[in-house]
């Protein structure tokens, strides 16, 4: 459960017991509940909003189309930074060479 192992998950209960107190755990944890299943409403809520305005205006949301186009769009951003940095950086490899040529020469 999220990386936590047992005895973490102990100390975890035992300090929440030390500033809560036992008779408002209950409390804490019915609103934790409460609050994690509105957030998950609201979030479904989004989504199907966000579905029915794409179906409204005639756009196809498969997620296998978006997954081609968001690595189309990442694999053209990747061809342009690697051109990008590979002309300085090759510039740069230059003039170390150039600057340590005559120093390797000496030794």
């Amino acid at each position: 459960m999220f990386g936590i192992g047992g005895g973490e998950l102990i100390f975890i209960i035992f300090i929440a017991l030390m500033l809560f107190g036992s008779d408002k755990i209950p409390v804490i944890a019915r609103n934790l509940g409460k609050g994690m299943a509105q957030l998950k409403n609201a979030t479904n809520e989004i989504k199907s909003e966000i579905t029915k305005s794409a179906e409204a205006n005639g756009i196809d949301t498969s997620m296998k189309d978006l997954t081609n186009v968001f690595n189309s769009e990442i694999d053209s951003v990747k061809g342009s930074l690697n051109a990008n940095i590979s002309n300085p950086l090759d510039k740069i490899k230059e003039d170390i060479d150039d600057l340590t040529g005559p120093i390797k020469r000496q030794m």
